[in-house]
């Protein structure tokens, strides 16, 4: 008996007097007009809320469409750019491969690795003179 007395505290706690219909339940509603009057009341302020809200809903649909369309150039410039430096990377990559081949002949003879010695010594002893120098 005292759990069924706690769910209806709690029932009209929740409720707080609001029946079926929505109208606060009171004896000071003794005549239909009032009652109709509270209700005319009530559908404005829905109305008020419901334009409210589409109004904002207009506002964030525009916004969206603006961040989308944003996004979207966004997203094909740096697409573009992408694709530039991959075609940039496979040049590059055409240039490195011709340049070791031909590092690769110029090492396959002897007189050839001699000269290459000789220059990287004299690149080696330029930069060491200028870095002393400074």
């Amino acid at each position: 008996m005292n759990s069924r007395r706690d769910y209806r505290t709690s029932r009209n706690a929740l409720f707080d007097g609001i029946e079926e219909g929505g109208l606060r339940a009171s004896s000071s509603f003794a005549t239909h007009e009032i009652a109709e009057h509270d209700n005319e009341h009530a559908v404005d302020g829905l109305q008020d809320r419901v334009s409210i809200l589409k109004r904002m809903k207009t506002n964030f649909c525009e916004i969206d469409q603006e961040l989308t369309a944003d996004i979207h150039e966004e997203v094909d410039s740096q697409n573009r750019s992408l694709d530039r430096v991959g075609n940039d990377m496979d040049a590059s990559r055409g240039i490195l491969s011709g340049t070791m081949d031909r590092f690769k002949r110029v090492f396959e003879t002897k007189s050839s690795r001699n000269m290459i010695t000789l220059i990287t010594s004299f690149v080696v002893l330029f930069l060491l003179i200028y870095y002393l120098t400074k």
